[in-house]
């Protein structure tokens, strides 16, 4: 099982869920999944990106927890969900599909966010039963769903072959992390972060980062590498909207841009200036303003029922 990340105090701590379960994948995975908030709440579910975890999502969850219940899960490998030899986008698409029946009640509409690699996986789950019974809205974040490898401006080379080429070694590293050291903070809000970035928003990512086991960063990576989900683009039929950073290095705008142009029900795009990969840490009252606005308009409050498969 992966570590869980360190961060211990100030807004970036992961805070104290009100119920934590184990939602059971199709193939047997134990999915880690958090609830925080009332249980009659509008309800939010959250998915990270690659070596990301639940923490995450600290300051969303925060916030929207007062008045939503926010149903956030740890991908596989990642957090205190184990690894798992499937690395597919398939596989992602079950575990979502999992969690939505776990934690939702027949009938029971949520607004679903995915950030980076999350988002890939609402895309790849665009078209399963559990995804058209309970996605009332959708919030996209720094993603994108092909070219992923083509299009990153990670490496300051011309686009093309070479870039490409090198762009994938570097991604796809075996490499060991290490602690987080002042040029690991360097290099990691180089590749993900806006130049503005505060410290301490650089430090809660170094830390989630940091923490996800490197043979999972690596099996992750080469899926990402081939990634072609543009069929689940185009089977994503409910109200989605995207956010994107304009100094976002792993997916660069352009991928926004493309998403919009496919997405059968696209609400818009917001692209904020000078921010980078990391836009609910970077910017997190603008994504928690966003998922809040698409509960409001197009989800109500519901009687939850826990559904008797869940497993504490």
């Amino acid at each position: 099982m992966s570590r869980r990340a360190h961060v211990t105090s100030g807004p970036y701590a992961p805070p104290a869920a009100a119920r934590e379960l184990t939602a059971l994948s199709a193939d047997g995975t134990r999915l880690h999944v958090e609830v925080h908030g009332p249980e009659q709440a509008p309800a939010v579910v959250l998915a990270h990106g690659w070596t990301c975890s639940t923490a995450f999502w600290a300051a969303q969850i925060r916030e929207l927890s007062a008045d939503h219940r926010v149903i956030a899960y740890d991908q596989r490998g990642h957090g205190r969900t184990p690894a798992s030899p499937a690395c597919t986008t398939d596989a992602l698409a079950d575990d979502l599909e999992a969690v939505l029946t776990a934690t939702l009640a027949p009938g029971e509409r949520a607004v679903i966010a995915g950030h980076s690699m999350g988002g890939m996986t609402v895309m790849a789950a665009s078209g399963r039963p559990a995804f058209a019974a309970h996605a009332a809205a959708v919030l996209l974040c720094s993603t994108g769903s092909a070219r992923l490898v083509d299009e990153s401006t990670v490496l300051p080379l011309r686009p093309g072959r070479v870039r490409t080429r090198l762009t994938h070694r570097v991604l796809g590293t075996r490499a060991p992390l290490g602690p987080v050291t002042p040029l690991a903070r360097r290099i990691l809000k180089y590749a993900t972060m806006g130049r503005a970035s505060a410290p301490d928003m650089v430090e809660a990512c170094a830390h989630i980062v940091h923490a996800c086991p490197r043979a999972v960063r690596h099996a992750w990576s080469q899926v990402l590498g081939t990634l072609d989900l543009d069929h689940g683009v185009r089977e994503l039929r409910v109200p989605t909207e995207i956010v994107a950073g304009t100094a976002d290095r792993l997916t660069p705008a352009v991928h926004a841009r493309t998403l919009a142009a496919a997405l059968p029900q696209c609400l818009g795009v917001t692209e904020l200036p000078g921010v980078g990969h990391m836009t609910p840490i970077e910017a997190p009252g603008l994504v928690t303003g966003k998922i809040r606005a698409l509960v409001a308009a197009h989800v109500t409050a519901h009687q939850h029922v826990i559904p008797a498969e869940e497993s504490a």
